[in-house]
């Protein structure tokens, strides 16, 4: 079914319209889908159920969503469910439909909530979609007993009812109080106000601290090439091909080309370093500062 340039309205009356099944058709255009892939049998499945996708998209509108989208979403859900669906288990299509149905349009609503994830696990789905609702029926509870319950009472419970941490409703908690600003924004209603983003603190090296970062490269880098003319040629060929390349050359790689052992090649790379490392702790004492 093709939802561009269509109303929710124009959806819901053909939704409406369309044939109610009952259980021996219902039946039988299962398994003529799941057996014989009969797509006749699969778009009368599917019309006859479109209403109970749009009746459990309309449930969701309160969280912003475009009920257009909503029905997309519901009726990609029950495409999943015909796909998966057994009619050997006995079960009616729409009960099994419903969980997939609902777990679609969920998905979608928390994907676009806002621009930073809101969750993906089960348990900050449930709180997501939750927790309003049990915090008012814990409120009422409680001053139904004549009692108040403070704001870490509250999530105490909250976590008991829905049974997660306390840490994850108080992280839910945040998320579902603000909504996206952009940082382009300005902080007051006047035209030449500051943007958000020019308070922001720009944690890149400052020109002093760039100076002095080049310059003690540049004295590493004098210390190492002077470590490096101690070396033999065939010493600065390994260290070089081991340690100086993006991608290091394997030991075995060396020893072909070198007509030795993978061990022979091992043995030179560390006496190698072991040059290295005596002529920097001879010639440049500080070294040890940079490296």
């Amino acid at each position: 079914m093709a939802f561009d340039g269509t109303t929710d309205q124009t959806l819901s009356r053909q939704a409406r319209a369309a044939e109610l099944l009952d259980a021996e058709t219902e039946l039988r255009l299962a398994y003529a889908w799941r057996d014989h892939r009969d797509e006749a049998a699969l778009h009368r499945l599917i019309t006859a159920y479109m209403r109970l996708a749009i009746s459990m998209a309309s449930k969701f509108r309160r969280y912003g969503a475009p009920m257009n989208d909503l029905i997309q979403e519901a009726s990609l859900g029950l495409m999943k469910a015909a796909e998966k669906f057994d009619p050997d288990r006995g079960v009616r299509f729409s009960t099994y439909a419903v969980w997939w149905i609902k777990a679609s349009i969920q998905d979608y609503v928390m994907r676009n909530w806002s621009m930073v994830r809101t969750g993906s696990t089960s348990a900050q789905k449930s709180l997501f979609f939750n927790l309003k609702r049990v915090q008012a029926k814990l409120e009422r509870e409680a001053q139904a007993r004549g009692e108040t319950l403070d704001q870490h009472q509250l999530r105490e419970k909250v976590a008991q009812e829905i049974g997660v941490t306390l840490a994850e409703v108080a992280m839910m908690e945040g998320r579902l109080a603000g909504s996206d600003a952009s940082l382009n924004a300005q902080q007051s209603g006047e035209d030449e106000g500051r943007e958000w983003i020019d308070i922001l603190e720009d944690e890149s090296p400052q020109a002093d601290e760039q100076v002095t970062l080049a310059h003690d490269r540049a004295k590493v880098r004098d210390w190492l090439v002077q470590a490096m003319a101690g070396l033999n040629a065939r010493e600065r060929h390994i260290v070089t091909e081991r340690r100086l390349r993006e991608v290091p050359r394997t030991l075995e790689n060396l020893g072909q080309e070198l007509g030795l052992s993978k061990e022979r090649i091992r043995q030179l790379e560390a006496a190698a370093y072991a040059k290295l490392r005596k002529n920097l702790q001879t010639n440049a004492p500080d070294v040890m500062e940079y490296i």
